[in-house]
Order: structure tokens, then C-alpha cells, then sequence
């Protein structure tokens, strides 16, 4: 099992060492948190050298705030001193939620520098560099020997927001939790099944069925 989020590495450091999972992607893709098999140590993978990332980062977050100076009401996430490659604006985790016309155009003036952006259900996170939360998990996946033809049969992933699109895109057998529904109309990539609550209460709904229908029915048929 493994966390494929946005959250900063501070939080993903917390993340891996807390909870029972075999890793943590984080900030969509950047890099990857888990134990060693040997000794159990934790590892940081990144996908390009650490100080390459910091330098970009620090480039784009001059460029992000420039682009906040259209939006005084608008800053950078409280987390933003632990992350490692992204830039991050807050857009409703602690303060009311902006609307989505105007998440889109600061998403079009972010890219507009050459920066990748992407928009979850409480930051928008920027970043330079082509890695994503799909071309990590799938490599991940490639690593443990599973291929994507065979990722398509046998992973499950569950999300909530348009940055979880990418995987609902490969792994058919995905699900949301309830608040996926307030971004449907504007995701191209749906989720197979929503569960009925949402955050965490909806992982645990999610987490409940897969295990009881994988016991009750080796021949699992994902969604009926």
C-alpha cells in the first residue's frame, strides 16, 4: 500500500514513518519515502538530484509570487517550508475555498511561466520538471513487478480531487471518496465507483469493501 499525494515531504516524513504502508510519493511525484527491505531503514528516492530541485524551486517560487501579487488575498501554504520541489498556494484548506473559475486562471497564469500545475482539493501545487503522481505509482508498480498492462487488473487507487485523474486514467479499478463529486463536471477521468462519505471516513469505507470482497470473492469484480 502506498500514499501517492501532494503533501509536502514534512508531512510524507510523518506519513511513512506513522502509518503502515510500503512507501510514500509525494509532492505528485517528486520523490519517493520508503524502508529498505534489509534493514528497514527510510530512503529518499528523488527523481532528479536534490539540489536541482531546490534550485528550481526557489526560482519558481519567485515567479508564483509575482504572479500572487494579482491576488492579495492569496498566499503560500503554511507547509511551504518543508517541501522539497513544489510551490504551493493555498486555495481552501485554511481559509474559505476560492472558486473554481479563478483556480483555473491562476492555473493558466502558472503554466504560463513554463512551471507544471496542478489544482487538489486544497492547494494548487506547482513544479518544474515532467514527473507526476501517475509516472511514479506506475513505476513504483514496474519495480515490484507489476507492469501497466497488469496494473490495470490488479492496483486500486482512490482519490478526491482533478490531480488524482492521471490514475483513474491507467487503473480502472479506482474509486473516490464523496468529495471527488464537487470536481466532476471537470474531470475528464472519473473514478469506477464514489464511496458515500468523504476523506477519510470514505478511505475506510473503500478500505472495508475491497477486503471484504477480495475474502469473499477471489474473483473480485470491482464496482457491482
Amino acid at each position: 500500500m502506498v500514499a501517492v499525494t501532494g503533501a509536502c515531504a514534512g508531512w510524507c516524513d510523518h506519513i511513512v514513518q506513522a502509518w503502515p504502508l510500503d512507501a510514500v510519493i509525494g509532492e505528485n511525484g517528486a520523490f519517493i519515502l520508503h524502508r529498505e527491505p534489509q534493514h528497514g531503514h527510510l530512503k529518499l528516492e528523488t527523481l532528479r538530484p536534490l539540489a536541482q530541485m531546490r534550485a528550481e524551486q526557489a526560482a519558481l517560487r519567485a515567479r508564483i509570487e509575482t504572479v500572487l501579487l494579482d491576488h492579495p488575498d492569496l498566499g503560500l501554504t503554511l507547509d511551504q517550508p518543508y517541501r522539497l520541489c513544489e510551490v504551493a498556494i493555498d486555495i481552501g484548506q485554511h481559509r474559505p475555498r476560492i472558486e473554481p473559475d479563478r483556480i483555473e486562471s491562476l492555473l493558466q497564469a502558472i503554466r504560463a511561466t513554463g512551471a507544471q500545475a496542478t489544482a487538489s482539493s486544497i492547494h494548487i501545487n506547482a513544479w518544474q520538471g515532467d514527473h507526476s503522481k501517475r509516472g511514479t505509482a506506475l513505476g513504483w508498480l514496474a519495480r515490484h513487478g507489476v507492469d501497466a498492462q497488469a496494473a490495470r487488473a490488479v492496483a486500486c487507487c482512490i482519490g478526491d480531487s482533478p490531480n488524482d485523474q492521471g490514475l483513474f486514467e491507467v487503473l480502472p479499478l479506482s474509486a473516490g471518496v464523496a468529495n471527488i463529486r464537487r470536481h466532476w463536471d471537470r474531470l475528464t477521468h472519473r473514478p469506477a465507483v464514489v464511496m458515500q462519505h468523504e476523506g477519510g471516513l470514505g478511505f475506510a469505507q473503500f478500505a472495508e469493501l475491497l477486503l471484504r470482497r477480495i475474502s469473499d470473492r477471489p474473483g473480485l469484480t470491482f464496482g457491482s
